[in-house]
Parts: structure tokens; sequence; C-alpha cells
């Protein structure tokens, strides 16, 4: 017997016999295809070709800039992000040399016309960086592309509130960006000290209220559920306290833990991890109590106050999924800087080496410090389309499809329309009138439909990916 629990959010609906039966491994999807797909067989002249030829370049459009920041000062035991921990500033010195030269360098490639309409530094710990360096880093941004003021910008960094004050805030702010995500994870003492992040909810609520004052556009809170000792009450605790601050945006990502890909996980005592049940509750006590408190269910992990851009995107269809996650910002060309960044052009996905040493070896070299990547054949770009608006809108419409690619949707997709039978038979898909619409149940399951698409995998062996739940 099934047993649903609906949330306020009138589209989403929580069954835990379908979620467990559909918990699995599966790409994010945060690009189609995903990063495991990337190879180092591209030409020596992929990148300016594609940064020539893309119809951003053709049409002058705005661009997107990603640079990756990787310094921290400790190990976050959770954290599966390209990192260095370090306490010696002449290790991040040499790296923003290194980072400025590469802005330069691939700045030869765009017309200094194009807008950066969209900015985001990302770590590791951006704000570990020196205020001088951070300066230095927007202004040779700005010279050698053009940074806007525009109010409509979306200029975001990834803050730790360990490290962040209101002066610091006060630098962020005058240096043009209007939106943080700060680290969060989770407000338990006894949960902080198992992942080697202790941070003090009042500390966070002082960076968060001086973010206010100052007027940032947007805060987002990522949190984690799935964390060691976490439990029912532990982590409806720190839901609450983070409803009581109201950040417009959060994302809740569920602890993957994979130790053998990640040294740092290996701190982390497994009989100290939710089991599987448990896990389960977290993530259903998470939308159920996120929805009930009025945010909106973007997709995925990711929730929003209904005022928020991402909830008004994602009401009028015009929300994307990039490497950056959810975004109002689609089909831009994202330029992106620094050790492990990925970038896309046009239909070229391209990213740096993931080791400092090869970065900057690259650079030290006068080379781009590309390191793999892949080009969209026909084929990727129509099933990203595919996977694009089951991610982002929940819906699929053929002819929608079929006048953007020049295809018959029934006779392209013939395979997955049947396989797609079954998903329908479990409630996670509508099929009817031309369409294929999520459920309110298969909207928490949008990953399992979007696989349906991708041709990438069962001839993909490698590393694992991250579970659906």
């Amino acid at each position: 017997m099934k047993v649903m629990q609906s949330m306020r959010s009138a589209d989403v609906v929580f069954d835990a016999g379908i979620m467990r039966r559909y918990d699995r491994e599966g790409p994010r999807y945060t690009s189609y295809p995903s990063a495991r797909q990337f190879h180092g067989r591209l030409p020596p002249d992929a990148y300016r070709q594609a940064a020539s030829t893309s119809r951003g370049a053709v049409e002058g459009g705005p661009l997107s800039v990603y640079a990756h920041l990787p310094f921290c000062f400790s190990p976050c035991f959770y954290c599966g992000c390209n990192k260095v921990v370090t306490h010696q500033l002449s290790r991040v010195d040499t790296y923003v040399r290194h980072l400025l030269d590469e802005v330069g360098r691939r700045s030869a490639y765009f017309d200094r016309g194009r807008v950066v309409q969209q900015l985001h530094f990302g770590g590791g710990t951006p704000t570990f960086l020196p205020k001088k360096r951070l300066i230095e880093l927007i202004d040779r941004l700005d010279r050698d592309f053009q940074l806007t003021d525009e109010p409509s910008r979306d200029y975001s960094i990834e803050i730790d509130p360990r490290g962040t004050d209101h002066g610091m805030l006060q630098l962020l702010a005058a240096l043009g960006f209007n939106r943080i995500s700060l680290g969060v994870q989770d407000f338990d003492e006894n949960v902080q000290r198992a992942v080697n992040r202790l941070q003090p909810e009042a500390l966070v609520k002082s960076v968060y209220e001086s973010a206010r004052e100052l007027g940032f556009r947007s805060i987002n809170f990522d949190l984690i559920y799935g964390l060691p000792r976490q439990t029912m009450a532990t982590f409806s605790a720190t839901l609450e306290r983070v409803i009581e601050m109201r950040p417009d945006r959060l994302a809740v990502y569920g602890y993957a833990h994979m130790p053998k890909l990640f040294k740092a996980q290996g701190q982390i005592r497994w009989s100290d991890l939710p089991d599987a049940s448990t896990r389960l509750r977290l993530l259903q006590l998470t939308v159920d109590t996120l929805c009930s408190a009025g945010y909106v269910y973007i997709g995925m992990d990711h929730f929003a106050l209904p005022d928020d851009s991402l909830a008004i995107a994602r009401e009028n269809g015009t929300l994307h999924r990039s490497f950056q996650g959810y975004t109002t910002h689609a089909d831009r060309d994202l330029v992106s800087f620094g050790v492990s960044a990925i970038g896309q052009i046009g239909d070229l996905y391209i990213q740096n080496h993931k080791s400092l040493p090869e970065y900057e070896g690259a650079i030290a070299r006068g080379d781009l410090p590309s390191h793999q990547g892949t080009r969209m054949s026909a084929d990727d770009l129509i099933r990203k389309d595919v996977i694009n608006q089951i991610m982002c809108h929940g819906l699929v419409d053929a002819a929608g499809i079929e006048g953007r690619h020049g295809i018959q949707f029934g006779s392209y997709f013939g395979k997955e329309l049947e396989q797609l039978q079954a998903l329908q038979v479990d409630g996670l898909v509508d099929l009817a009138d031309g369409r294929i619409a999520l459920t309110p149940v298969g909207r928490l399951l949008m990953r399992n439909v979007a696989m349906t698409f991708d041709a990438y995998l069962g001839a993909d062996v490698r590393a694992p990916m991250s579970r659906v739940i």
C-alpha cells in the first residue's frame, strides 16, 4: 500500500516506496554529455574555433564567467570539490598570478563588447584570498572582459562564514557582487565536529544580517542531509533555524560518501552515517518543511522563495541548468578560469587540468591550461535539449523539440518512449498529447526520467556517481 504525503507546493508529492525503488546512481545533468564523457583528443584549435563560431560570438551575446579559487584553511571531511588546504599565502599569490595570465590569454578569443552578465567565484573558499588579490582579479576581468553594474547582473561568490566579516562583505559589494552563497551544511555541533566544520549559528546569522544590511540581492544557504551523526531531530532543528533567517534560496544536497575518490571522506566513520531509511526520511523532512514554509521546489536539490528569480524563471519557462546549477541565464557562452574549471563555448565543453602543478605548469609554458573536453554531436544537442526540459521545467513538448531540431520525435526516441511506459505505470510521468510531463511524484525523481534519454549510460563503467537520494 502506498503512503503518500502531499506538500504545500501542490506539484510535489513524496512517495517513499517509489523513492526507495528508484534510488540509484546517476548524473546530476549540469551538462549533457556529462564530464564523464570528456576526453583529451580535442584538436589544438578547438577553443579558438568554438569561440569564433558560437551563436554568442556571431550575435555578440552576453557572457558568463566562472573562476575557481581552490584554497581552504582546513578540510571539511564531506567535501568532494577540487580544493587545496593550506595556510601559505605564497601559494595563493602564485596561483592568482597564473589565474590572471589565463584571464588575459582567454580574453583574446572574445569580443570585449560582450557584456559579462553572470559571474561566479567558486571554490574551495574564494574569500580565503586576501582582499588585494580579490581586487586584482576583478580589475583584470574588468580590463580584459566587460563587467557591468547593471542591476540585472548576477555576480555571485561562495562564502565560508568562518572567514568572512562585515569588512569583507563591504568589499565584495563594492566589487560588484550582488549574490552570495553561504556554506551552512548543518547547525548541530555534533554533526559539525564529525565533518570538521565547527561553525556556530550565531556566526552564520551575523554574516547573513550583515549581507542583508549591505543590500545583497540574493542570499543562498547550502545544506547537506545524510551527514554523520545527523538525526531527524537535529536536522529538523537546523531547518527551522534556517527558515527563521529566510534566505532567498536553499541548495540541500544529499551527502555522497565516496572515500575512495575523496580522501578526506575517509575521516568519516560509516557507522556514524544515517542508514538508507533515515536518509530517505531526511529528504522527506526537507521537502515537507521547506515547502510548508513557503519555499518553491525548483528541482533537484534547490528551493527558492516565490519572488526569487529562480522561482520566477521556473514559472515562466526560462529556467536553465549549467555547471553552476540552476540559472536564469540560458544559452550563454561560459568562460571558465582556474584549476579543474569547466567552460562551455558553443557546442564545446572544455575543462582545465585538475591538478595544481599541471595547471600552473601549462600557464608557465605559455599554453592554455585546457586538459580535456568534448564537442557535442547533433544527437548530443537534441538529447541535451530534452534533458534540460525535464530538469528545468518538468515537461517535454515533442513538437517544440521537432521544430528546433528537425526530427520526428516518436521515431527518433521510440526506444525511450517505450522505457517511459514503465515510469508512467509507476506514476512518475504522464505521456499524452505529444508531451512528457513529470507528475508531482516524478518531480523528485527527475534525474531518473532524464536518464531515459542519456545515450551514454550503461557503456560508462568509470568511477561511481552520486545517488539520486
